[in-house]
């Protein structure tokens, strides 16, 4: 299910700020199933050597995706795609 094709390629360069570049990267993820409802994210410290990123970008970055309700942090457990993941469209708040 996964069609990494779909999401385009991490750019930190680009004209948008790098949190938000990279919390955009991470819906598409998401979105195409490359990380699947419930599954745990990897730990920040990781997704910042991945992404090649500072550790304060990807904390940053999860309090966006948190807000856009897509993960969650549970302490002392990690960090999970949100299951089930938000609705999306123009019924979305009905």
């Amino acid at each position: 299910m996964t069609d990494r094709e779909q999401i385009s390629e991490f750019n930190p360069q680009g004209p948008q700020l790098v949190y938000l570049a990279l919390a955009d990267h991470v819906t598409a993820r998401i979105k195409a199933g490359e990380l699947p409802p419930g599954s745990r994210l990897p730990a920040e410290r990781d997704l910042a050597q991945e992404y090649g990123v500072a550790y304060l970008t990807v904390r940053r970055a999860a309090r966006v995706l948190r807000e856009r309700g897509l993960i969650l942090t549970v302490h002392g457990k990690g960090t999970f795609v949100a299951d089930p993941l938000p609705v999306e469209g123009p019924d979305a708040g009905a």
